[in-house]
């Protein structure tokens, strides 16, 4: 597999440091409110990641954090009358709630702040020993220009940030782009722990450093986040990394770009800000993933009621022809014939064209397009009857290949008695021609937000 790299600027093959286990941090959601949209592309597009990389035989150590203690989460605490431990919490317990509708699969380590104070504590307190940290007044400042590859990353280089840079009223950092590991309590009623230099709590980009070193090790493979993160943050990452170790600290680094809402940048004052929770009112999970899917990770992606529609259609004719499998696996019988075995392998070209596609840096697109081909010969070879076999080794291809992008997970609704009864009623009125009857039981299924529909495999149930 290829990734685009950020890191040199060029697509490189991913090649873990150790074959039995890839190592891979992704930067988590700050928990003081619902997750939104923008939160929820780089979740989908890295679960994406590591269910592909697991397909393809690779075990993956996958860690994404939560940060738990922030200027946001504290003053949400005084909003809503919590501490800022259980503002955390509350919204810890919503991410998973949201995340389970998208299908993305809990990491196997989800680090919070809170519970790393030792290993932030001693990371800045390394720092300071090698002289590339010092303490002001309870607070601890990493001193950027000692990290002599700053901007490596984001190409934010020390020669251009030092122009109009100055430091803010308030802060007793020797140099303006210097930035903060350890900031000390403003206030008595503050949420704080007890260090060397005074009551405080960590600054914003030490907390994924010391957390990334304690689960993963001191080097990992590969750091994956948003665009907006490449600077500053996975760039002081970086040097606090780099400059506590003397190692490099991720090989690879994948960013995923950014959302507009109607062609414009989402913005509360603009009134286009959406959570997660909001669009999951209007649309299922499965739809929005598709959604953030369909879309080439690395460039922009623009959110509309079109575009949430379009995605919903396109699904929904994946959908139909699982359900068309379905039937042909519940009325077919026997095993495979010599001309579906031939039918059977011309299809296999489909998974060839799929592994291709997201063998090229991630493109979910290509993958769909596929998918599409390959439901689009489904379809054809479903308009004859065909062997219980054949049936089921196209829905296993089809099951196989959307499991990675983490779509057509959600189980059918059964057919309940007075379903069972309607359908019945309806197959005896037309086997009658009694199509008047046949009408009424329509009519009723559709105010019910059913369609039935006649295929060669039987009838097949459409629920809106």
């Amino acid at each position: 597999m290829k990734i685009y790299n950020t890191l040199t600027r060029r697509k490189e093959e991913l090649v873990p440091m150790d074959a039995s286990e890839l190592k891979m941090y992704v930067c988590g959601p700050t928990v003081y409110n619902y997750i939104h949209i923008g939160n929820a592309r780089p979740f989908v597009v890295f679960d994406t990641m590591r269910k592909y990389l697991q397909y393809r035989g690779q075990k993956v150590k996958y860690v994404q954090n939560f940060t738990d203690v922030d200027d946001k989460i504290i003053k949400r605490a005084k909003e809503e009358g919590i501490s800022a431990l259980e503002v955390g919490q509350k919204y810890i317990d919503e991410y998973f709630k949201d995340v389970k509708e998208l299908n993305i699969t809990p990491a196997d380590v989800h680090p919070r702040v809170t519970e790393t104070m030792p290993e932030i504590i001693a990371f800045v307190q390394g720092l300071i020993d090698k002289g590339m940290a010092y303490e002001a007044d309870g607070d601890v400042y990493y001193c950027t220009r000692k990290f002599k590859d700053y901007g490596k990353l984001s190409m934010n280089y020390i020669e251009d940030l030092q122009v109009g840079a100055r430091i803010p009223e308030g802060e007793k950092k020797k140099d303006p782009l210097d930035f903060a590991l350890w900031k000390a309590r403003k206030t008595d009623d503050e949420i704080a722990w007890e260090s060397p230099w005074g009551m405080g709590r960590p600054g914003w980009h030490i907390e994924c450093s010391a957390m990334s070193k304690k689960h993963l090790g001191v080097t990992i493979d590969l750091h994956c986040g948003g665009e907006d993160l490449q600077f500053p943050h996975h760039e002081n990452e970086i040097a606090q990394s780099e400059g506590l170790s003397g190692q490099k600290f991720s090989n690879y680094w994948m960013h995923n770009g950014f959302i507009t809402v109607d062609n414009e940048k989402m913005s509360k004052s603009l009134n286009n800000f959406f959570t997660v929770r909001d669009i999951l009112k209007e649309y299922d999970g499965e739809v929005l993933r598709y959604f953030l899917l369909s879309a080439q990770y690395r460039g922009p992606i623009n959110f509309s009621d079109a575009l949430m529609e379009e995605a919903k259609n396109a699904l929904e004719r994946m959908r139909n022809c699982r359900r068309d499998l379905k039937s042909a696996i519940e009325n077919g019988e026997g095993t495979m014939s010599e001309e579906e075995k031939a039918k059977m392998e011309g299809l296999m070209k489909y998974k060839d064209k799929y592994i291709e596609a997201m063998d090229d840096d991630l493109n979910t697109a290509g993958a769909i397009g596929a998918i599409f081909e390959l439901v689009r010969d489904i379809n054809t070879n479903l308009r004859e009857k065909c062997s219980r076999e054949f049936a089921e080794k196209m829905w296993q291809l089809l099951d196989e290949l959307t499991a990675v992008l983490g779509i057509l997970r959600k189980e059918e609704e059964g057919v309940d008695a007075e379903l069972q009864s309607l359908i019945e009623q309806r197959a005896a009125a037309r086997a009658a021609k009694d199509w008047a009857t046949a009408d009424a039981i329509r009519d009723k299924l559709a105010a019910m937000g059913i369609t039935l529909k006649d295929t060669a495999q039987g009838v097949q149930i459409i629920r809106k």
